[in-house]
């Protein structure tokens, strides 16, 4: 019985999946939908299991359970049947190949519409807001179309970050402790940037990972954002990580609070203050940034800027 059911289970998966092809799951949408269509099968399986299935929420937790247990072999069986490795993985089904589906998004990034999702300028607000709510940064967008575009088309895509943050380390500190760090010229402030894509899968992870390396090497921090991490490119995003210290953070777009850092940064502990001049020369807005920064050391005023901060 037990084979049988995970026979069907898999079949059930696949045909639910291929039939809304390109839409995301969760495993608990999928067991959802299969406890209300599939009722028979599930009362059979409450019947037949040796856990104490009686109440409903436990039988669904159980096909949850399944569904990820199964994943494997199904995706072996189907490799149009595609996950996502942020938390709670999503499963969908695509006819498209990974190497389309990096087309795809390299094309919605230059305002193409191709996919009912976000784009990457949609994306700053929400990142600009977790940043903010969750890790206390002070953010700011970079804004390439307004730099001097000196190396032609597209020259600017590995200069600048998208976003640079400032955090204020002594936020918390008493005075008299903040004034001694001034005096003694203790580190103050951390500075942070940040790249952003939508999707990030192993056709395009290592030229999103080197160029986010290429953007983001003069901060104490750099970090790779992406509101759609595919967990085939987990293991050479987990290698590049150990090797150039480039962090990960997997955005949520509907719940940025339930955004996550998937892979911690390796914290740089000076700044490249001759790359921050080649940006400054280039860029009005990380001008702006090192304006701010000078003048949060003057002043002790983080707000002294007109930071990306989202209203309430």
């Amino acid at each position: 019985m037990a084979k049988t059911t995970r026979y069907r289970l898999r079949e059930v998966v696949k045909k639910y999946l291929s039939e809304r092809e390109g839409q995301r799951f969760t495993a608990r949408e999928i067991a959802e939908w299969i406890f209300f269509n599939h009722r028979e099968a599930c009362e059979v399986k409450r019947r037949s299991s040796k856990q104490d299935l009686s109440d409903d929420a436990a039988l669904v937790q159980q096909v949850v359970a399944e569904i990820g247990a199964n994943r494997p072999d199904i995706q072996k069986q189907h490799p149009e049947l595609r996950t996502t490795q942020t938390r709670p993985r999503r499963y969908y089904w695509t006819s498209a190949t990974e190497e389309q589906e990096a087309q795809q998004t390299s094309l919605t990034d230059q305002g193409t519409s191709l996919r009912s999702r976000a784009t990457e300028a949609e994306l700053y607000p929400r990142i600009c807001g977790y940043l903010h709510t969750e890790l206390g940064l002070y953010p700011l967008r970079v804004d390439d179309k307004k730099g001097s575009n000196r190396q032609g088309q597209n020259g600017n895509k590995w200069l600048y970050p998208d976003l640079v943050a400032l955090e204020d380390l002594g936020q918390e500190w008493n005075q008299e402790v903040r004034d001694c760090v001034k005096q003694v010229g203790g580190q103050r402030a951390r500075l942070w940037s940040f790249e952003v894509k939508l999707v990030i899968n192993r056709v395009n992870v290592r030229e999103v990972w080197f160029q986010t390396v290429s953007n983001s090497s003069w901060a104490n921090l750099g970090y790779l954002v992406a509101a759609e991490v595919q967990e085939s490119a987990m293991a050479e995003l987990r290698l590049l990580a150990s090797s150039y210290g480039i962090g990960l953070i997997a955005l949520n777009p509907d719940d940025p609070s339930e955004s996550e850092i998937l892979i911690a940064a390796r914290e740089r502990p000076d700044i490249d203050w001759d790359a921050c001049n080649r940006l400054a020369s280039e860029s009005p807005d990380f001008r702006d940034f090192v304006s701010w920064v000078r003048q949060f050391h003057q002043t002790n005023n983080v707000r002294v800027g007109t930071w990306d901060i989202p209203a309430n």
